[in-house]
C-alpha cells in the first residue's frame, strides 16, 4: 500500500478546500451571470423602487434566523452524540452547506458534517443529518398538500373527484410501505429506521419539530414578503396556498443546489400565472431567495472550508 507522508496530506487538503470554494463561487458567479432578472437590470430596479431600509433589513434578518434555527436544530440533534456551542454547529452547518452546493439535491451536506467527527461515528452523523432534513421535507409535503388542495379550490384546476383519487392513491401507497417494514434489503429497513428514531429521546425530537415549524413558517412568510414588496396584492392564503405548493412540489424534483433557483421559478411560475402575476415576479422572488439564503450562507461558509483542519 502507498504511504503519503503528512505534509503531502496537508498539501492535498489545502487543494481539495481551495477546489470547493473555488467551485461554490463559480456556481455563485454563473448563476448572477447568467440571470434574465439581473442582466436586464430589473434586479436593481426593482430593489430601488420597491425596497426600502427596513424592508431590507427584515429580509436579511429572516434570512438570519432561518439559518439560525437550522444551526440551533443540528446542535439540538448532535447532543445525542456530544454537545457542541452555537459556535460549532454554525461552523459544521454553513461549511456543509457550501460543499452542497454543487452535489445532486445537497447530498454533499450529509459527508460535510461528518468530515468534523472520528470516522466511526460517519453513519450516525448522517442519521442525524437525515433526521435535520427529514423534518423540513415532512413540513413541506403537509403544508404543501394543503397548499395544493386550498389552491385547487380557488382555481379549480381538477375535479374534486379526481382530487380525492389522487389521495386514494396516495393512502393506498402509504399503507403498502407500512405493510413491507419489515423487508430488508442490505440490512436495512423501515422498522430498523422506526427503531432508530425513537432512539432518540422525545424532548430532542419536540425541539427538532418545533424549529422546523418555526424555520418553514419564516421563509415561506419572508417569500411572501417579497411578493408584496414586488406590487401583488392577493388574498393572505391564496398567496400561501401557492407558496407552499410551490416548496412542495420543486423539493419533490431531483436538482443540484446551484439549480434550485431555476426549479423554483419555473414552478412558481405555473403557480402565481393563472392568478394574474406577471411572470417576472416569481423568477425575481426565487432568485432573490436563493441570493438571501444560498449565496449569503455560502460565502460564510467558505471561510469555514478554508479554516478546517484534516483530523
Amino acid at each position: 500500500m502507498i504511504q503519503i507522508s503528512h505534509k503531502a496530506k496537508q498539501f492535498l487538503a489545502v487543494v481539495a478546500k481551495l477546489l470547493v470554494v473555488a467551485a461554490a463561487f463559480y456556481f455563485i458567479y454563473y448563476k448572477l451571470a447568467n440571470d434574465e432578472a439581473l442582466k436586464s437590470g430589473l434586479f436593481l430596479e426593482k430593489i430601488q423602487n420597491n425596497f426600502s431600509w427596513a424592508a431590507i433589513f427584515i429580509l436579511l434578518l429572516l434570512s438570519f434566523l432561518n439559518r439560525l434555527l437550522e444551526i440551533i436544530k443540528w446542535q439540538n440533534l448532535i447532543t445525542t452524540i456530544k454537545k457542541i456551542s452555537i459556535g460549532e454547529a454554525s461552523k459544521q452547518v454553513l461549511a456543509a452547506l457550501t460543499l452542497s452546493i454543487f452535489t445532486p439535491n445537497g447530498i454533499g451536506e450529509y459527508a460535510g458534517k461528518a468530515l468534523f467527527y472520528p470516522k466511526n461515528q460517519t453513519k450516525e452523523i448522517i442519521f442525524l443529518n437525515l433526521v435535520c432534513n427529514g423534518i423540513q421535507m415532512v413540513l413541506s409535503i403537509l403544508f404543501g398538500i394543503a397548499g395544493l388542495v386550498w389552491f385547487n379550490q380557488i382555481t379549480k384546476i381538477i375535479s374534486n373527484t379526481q382530487l380525492l383519487l389522487a389521495f386514494g392513491i396516495l393512502i393506498i401507497i402509504i399503507g403498502l410501505v407500512f405493510s413491507l417494514q419489515k423487508v430488508a434489503i442490505r440490512g436495512y429497513s423501515i422498522q430498523k429506521l422506526f427503531e432508530k428514531l425513537h432512539s432518540i429521546p422525545q424532548k430532542v425530537h419536540r425541539k427538532n419539530i418545533g424549529l422546523a415549524i418555526s424555520r418553514y413558517l419564516i421563509f415561506s412568510h419572508q417569500n411572501l414578503l417579497l411578493f408584496v414588496l414586488l406590487g401583488v396584492e392577493l388574498p393572505y392564503f391564496t398567496m400561501m396556498a401557492a407558496i407552499t405548493a410551490v416548496y412542495f412540489l420543486s423539493s419533490s424534483l431531483p436538482a443540484f443546489q446551484m439549480f434550485d433557483f431555476a426549479i423554483k421559478g419555473s414552478v412558481a411560475l405555473l403557480f402565481f400565472a393563472p392568478l394574474g402575476v406577471e411572470d417576472w415576479v416569481p423568477i425575481l422572488v426565487t432568485t432573490i431567495m436563493w441570493f438571501l439564503n444560498v449565496v449569503l450562507p455560502v460565502v460564510i461558509g467558505s471561510y469555514y472550508v478554508m479554516k478546517f483542519k484534516l483530523k
